[in-house]
């Protein structure tokens, strides 16, 4: 279990253990399901050869002893890259930590990256640009080897130059995997579903951090974004992509992936197509907005000016595409540098702020909508029977404040039916 800085409940976590079966029940506690609120409640949930929540009823009345808390699902942050430095801020340089450490210890800062989001209550985590450091991690929190959130992870298709490429120095000769032309495109989704990746991602603009990037510039042919998706679909992966430009929005819509990443300049047409379509979108506010502020700390000039020339159509765009009920989910692009991992509360904040959205709908981007996204709405996101037990308590009532969804809030995390963080407050044992 992780070490929480909320206080121990006077009455330590409910459960009673019969061979490796442990059940919990919290009665009378004020719950939001991942769509709407449920008033006091009555959840009962399984660890050991079960993980599921067994049953959710109204409570009889609210418990005294749950005055103040209330349980929502587990965050789902849709867009993060875990392999960052993950020591104090300033302790490694951003961009050649990665190529310069070995994978035996990425693997360790990986795992200190997601307790950290855990720890603000985010219970699943999709990593966009895995290889075999992040397969391997996610497989060991799968199996409880390692305590920490659920780990989704995509294997990036790039290609030679690509936005992708171009975080690794032109001279530098340990590159990740690219793929030019149509088959080999095809052979290294085929490779990452091989290793045990849950989707792909692919880059169909350039990007911001990437050196020597442009936004604008075309990222893989048509026919190389057709064979990706074709043959991802083929075997079951989801297909996310990374596109600012009204043209890399386009071409990913075209070739049928399944969400986009940052869609900055999406205009009205391509935002109502991208809704009819059921194509979700992370519009990652945070970094663009730290790295356009011109700080060093968060990257080079050229970064910035990049980021500025974006960010400044970004808000209206954004707010228009939603009114056109275009369907954002949270994604932080959180790294551990541009932006921490823990950081999600406040990437829901800007977004309620650029959207123009409810406290609730927000959290919804961050449960319901976001566990959809990710292929998982049918157990993830939501708090009802048959659903998996991944819930935090906090104190205060998010969906109706989000300034109350911060990490000295949390109480409790579960996960799988764990408490990895903190303390159940004042729960029964069923016998």
């Amino acid at each position: 279990m992780l070490n929480s800085d909320t206080e121990p409940a006077a009455e330590p976590p409910a459960r009673v253990c019969h061979d490796d079966l442990v059940r919990y029940e919290l009665d009378g506690v004020e719950l939001w399901d991942g769509t709407a609120a449920r008033g006091a409640s009555r959840i009962v949930w399984e660890d050991g050869r079960g993980e599921g929540i067994r049953s959710l009823e109204p409570a009889d009345a609210p418990d005294p002893r749950f005055d103040g808390l209330s349980v929502i699902p587990g965050l789902i942050d849709t867009h993060v890259h875990l392999i960052g430095y993950a020591g104090a801020p300033g302790g490694a340089e951003f961009f050649t930590w990665p190529l310069t450490t070995r994978p035996e210890e990425q693997v360790l800062h990986g795992l200190a990256n997601a307790r950290a989001a855990l720890a603000a209550g985010v219970t699943t985590l999709r990593d966009l640009s895995a290889d075999d450091v992040q397969f391997s991690l996610g497989r060991a929190l799968a199996g409880g080897i390692v305590d920490g959130p659920r780990l989704l992870a995509h294997g990036m298709v790039g290609m030679t130059g690509g936005h992708a490429d171009l975080f690794t120095p032109a001279a530098f000769p340990i590159r990740k995997p690219t793929a030019d032309g149509p088959d080999a495109c095809r052979r290294l989704v085929r490779e990452y579903a091989r290793a045990g990746a849950d989707g792909i991602k692919v880059a169909t603009s350039g990007g911001v951090l990437s050196q020597g990037d442009r936004a604008a510039w075309r990222n893989h042919t048509d026919a190389e974004l057709d064979a990706i998706v074709d043959e991802a679909h083929a075997l079951g992966l989801p297909v996310a992509a990374h596109a600012h430009s009204e043209d890399g929005i386009r071409r990913a819509l075209d070739a049928g992936v399944d969400s986009i990443e940052h869609a900055t300049l999406i205009t009205a047409e391509l935002a109502e197509r991208a809704a009819a379509a059921g194509v979700t979108v992370a519009p990652t506010l945070l970094i663009n907005d730290r790295i356009a502020s011109g700080d060093p700390r968060y990257g080079s000039a050229e970064s910035a000016e990049k980021a500025r020339a974006l960010v400044v159509r970004r808000d209206a765009l954004l707010t228009d595409a939603a009114a056109r009920g275009l369907d954002f989910v949270l994604g932080t692009d959180a790294n551990g540098h541009h932006v921490r991992f823990g950081d999600e509360p406040d990437e829901l904040r800007a977004m309620a702020r650029v959207l123009g959205w409810s406290a609730e709908r927000t959290l919804q981007a961050a449960t319901s909508r976001a566990a959809a996204a990710v292929k998982r709405g049918d157990t993830l996101g939501k708090l009802e029977a048959g659903a998996s037990a991944d819930l935090v308590v906090v104190r205060g009532r998010p969906w109706l404040d989000l300034d109350a969804l911060r990490p000295e809030n949390v109480v409790a995390v579960v996960v799988r039916g764990r408490v990895l963080v903190g303390a159940l407050p004042g729960g029964s044992v069923i016998r």
